[in-house]
């Protein structure tokens, strides 16, 4: 699993920019990704290269288990989620953490969200990719707010990031904060971010069956997006199964259907995000 696998650049190096429609401003600097040693860590074409598990961690130090190592990188990475969290709930920031698998439409579903609400709420975006500022400079041409992060070989962001960057975002009160995880359904359900909320995006373009090949994201996940809605007649998808795979495994119990292509149920999407906005207004006010 990714919490001892020692997944990261090879020098230790995340790049962190601001990205707006105007210009570019890149800013890269040391960033330790994991306290640990570090591997070839691959996820393309399901294949998972793993170094043997004493190499990973540095070689097992006496009375040193891997379950502490673990429990080590995430306590870290807990401490500073619990940090984010304190800034967003003072600030009456909501923060949502959207995670998939690659291909979901999670950067299409921002860049509608984003035109479409643009004048009812301030929105800001972090973007976390590999490698590229593509998605940010999507985002970018919306108009919106947007840190890209690259994370090199890792596969997820963590709370040290988000914390970076919102020192370049900086977030304006009683706003919108949409962080585009990595694509991945295994590694970012391990890390908090200090989010208020974490959506899971999946499509109908994969099986229904990813909430059981998946289940900690799902588990860890308040609402489940269910995309592509128009590609229905075209696939072989069953949307109530896939429901009912997810309530196996989690407590989700909200489901969004909808197309970020042709815009259908995106309302159902934007009213939930009104309340959740007006549920942080009135828990601040309380």
């Amino acid at each position: 699993m990714c919490g001892i696998c020692g997944c990261g650049q090879p020098d230790g190096t995340v790049r962190i920019m601001k990205i707006s429609a105007e210009h570019v401003h890149e800013h890269g600097h040391e960033h330790h990704h994991h306290s640990h040693g570090h591997h070839h860590h691959e996820h393309g074409n399901g294949h998972h290269h793993h170094a043997p598990v004493a190499q990973a961690i540095g070689g097992f130090q006496p009375g040193k288990t891997v379950l502490q190592i673990e429990q080590d990188i995430l306590g870290k990475n807990n401490l500073l989620a619990e940090r984010n969290r304190g800034f967003f709930e003072a600030k009456n920031i909501l923060a949502l953490n959207l995670v998939s698998s690659p291909g979901s439409g999670k950067t299409a579903l921002l860049e509608r969200t984003l035109a479409d609400l643009k004048n009812e709420f301030p929105c800001y975006v972090i973007e976390g990719d590999q490698q590229t500022s593509n998605d940010a400079n999507r985002i970018a041409a919306t108009g919106a707010e947007v840190v890209q992060i690259n994370t090199g070989k890792g596969c997820h962001l963590e709370a040290d990031m988000v914390h970076d960057a919102l020192k370049q975002l900086k977030p304006a009160d009683n706003s919108l904060l949409f962080i585009e995880n990595v694509g991945n359904l295994v590694c970012p359900a391990m890390f908090d971010l200090g989010e208020g909320a974490r959506v899971v995006i999946m499509s109908v373009t994969e099986g229904e069956d990813k909430p059981i090949k998946y289940p900690d994201m799902f588990h860890s996940s308040q609402l489940c997006i269910i995309n592509k809605i128009d590609l229905l007649p075209y696939v072989n998808f069953d949307v109530e199964k896939a429901k009912s795979y997810a309530r196996q495994v989690s407590h989700i119990t909200e489901f969004i259907e909808l197309s970020a292509t042709t815009g259908k149920g995106m309302e159902q999407w934007y009213e939930w995000l009104r309340t959740q906005l007006a549920v942080d207004k009135q828990a601040v006010a309380t």
